[in-house]
This record gives structure tokens, C-alpha cells and sequence, in this order.
């Protein structure tokens, strides 16, 4: 990807209308994304894969839709690398699903990139992944929250969160303390 082409995150123009939104991240399990392409057939919309770079962040905005990102870091590679996973694994998941895909990398805050997205594009759902268990995802989690939470509780689109790894039994704390 060039340069031009990673700052240019927002692709409005080019970006399908009414589409299902995927958040995936590299090594992600296939449930994910084979979910919302099962939705996006059903509700006969393309599907749009979306990787979030986290590790840079929106500068501005041009009128025009072109963003400006600028890195936290200066290893802009990991995230080109992990766009580049993102579509090899969405290429290998999606071969002969018979939905129309594409994959868009964006900037910043998951929940509020894909927020930002969903609206320029009306998109018909926004499906992601719960976390795995465990007490680093705890921590991750109780600092900077959940990612279906926050868009549950920021924009009107339905939202289908697809459970990964085993469900916590009933009498079973969900926060595991070891």
C-alpha cells in the first residue's frame, strides 16, 4: 500500500453503499467474518471488510472525505502488514461465498472508525468478535472498553457480536481473577 493510499483511509467514493460492516483484526477466527458474509448474503449486500490501525491516528479530515493520519509510532509497517494479513485471510474465507467484498483500513479508535464509516456508508449492520477470555483481555477491556459496547451505545445501526472461544458457564465468573 503507498503512502497516498494509507492516509487516504476514508475512500468515501469508492466505498459500497448499504453494506455489512466487518471489524477484524489478523488471526481473527473465521467465524467473524464468515458470519457477517452469511448476513450480508441475506440481506443482499456487499460486504465490507474493515482492519483498524490503531497504532496511527486522524490528523484531519478534508472536506472531500480524505483523511490525514499521522503514526504513534514511527513503525508504520505493522500496520500495512497487518492490512495485507487481513485481506490474504478475508481472500482465503470468502472464495466461492458468493458476496461481493472489499476491505478498507482505517485509523485510529475501532468503535469510532467503524462508527464514522458506518454512517458515510449506511451500512445495514456492523458485525464484530468478542474477545477471548482472559486476564490481559480483561485489563485491555476494562481501559478502553468494548468495542461492541461502544458502538452499541454510539450509533443507531443493529450490531451482531459473534461469541469466540467457549461461553463462561453460568456459575462461572466472567472477569477470571487468575
Amino acid at each position: 500500500m503507498s503512502d497516498e493510499a494509507a492516509e487516504n483511509t476514508s475512500q468515501d467514493a469508492d466505498a459500497p453503499r448499504g453494506a455489512v460492516i466487518v471489524g477484524t483484526v489478523p488471526g481473527l477466527p473465521s467465524r467473524v467474518v464468515k458470519e457477517a458474509a452469511r448476513y450480508a448474503k441475506l440481506l443482499s449486500a456487499p460486504l465490507l471488510v474493515v482492519h483498524v490501525d490503531v497504532t496511527r491516528f486522524v490528523t484531519y479530515e478534508d472536506p472531500d472525505g480524505y483523511v490525514h493520519s499521522a503514526p504513534i509510532d514511527m513503525n508504520i509497517a505493522a500496520g500495512e502488514s497487518d492490512l495485507a494479513l487481513v485481506t490474504a485471510e478475508a481472500a482465503a474465507l470468502l472464495e466461492g461465498h458468493g458476496v461481493d467484498w472489499t476491505v478498507r483500513q482505517l485509523v485510529g479508535d475501532p468503535a469510532l472508525a467503524i462508527k464514522h464509516l458506518a454512517e458515510q456508508t449506511d451500512a445495514k449492520l456492523i458485525v464484530v468478535g468478542t474477545r477471548k477470555r482472559g486476564i490481559g483481555e480483561s485489563i485491555r477491556e476494562f481501559f478502553t472498553g468494548s468495542v461492541a459496547a461502544r458502538l452499541a451505545h454510539r450509533q443507531h445501526r443493529s450490531i451482531l457480536v459473534v461469541p469466540l472461544g467457549e461461553p463462561v458457564a453460568d456459575d462461572e465468573d466472567i472477569w477470571p481473577t487468575d
